[in-house]
């Protein structure tokens, strides 16, 4: 049997590692689905058609990052990583 929802969850964890890593040796990848209120999915996508350099991975990756430091987390490997997320090479590009 084909079953599509697999192929997806598995493409997913390709990208997922294709994207920034707080540390390759040890990493682990917690993901998750969940539902966020209309209003926020608007203002993601609105955010996102507003500045094609961001996607989903990357916005959550920043929101979720900055959202530790500011709470405390202090490790040197958290700051590396939102920092690589908001200003990674991709963001730079057509804005010199």
């Amino acid at each position: 049997m084909h079953n599509p929802g697999l192929e997806t969850v598995q493409q997913k964890k390709i990208d997922q590692r294709k994207s920034l890593s707080i540390n390759s040796k040890t990493e682990s990848i917690v993901s998750f689905i969940e539902d966020v209120p209309v209003y926020l999915n608007d203002a993601i996508r609105k955010f996102i058609d507003e500045h094609p350099n961001w996607d989903q991975h990357r916005l959550m990756q920043a929101a979720i990052s900055g959202y530790l430091l500011e709470k405390g987390v202090t490790s040197i490997e958290m700051r590396r990583f939102y920092s690589q997320s908001m200003f990674c090479k991709k963001s730079m590009r057509g804005n010199i």
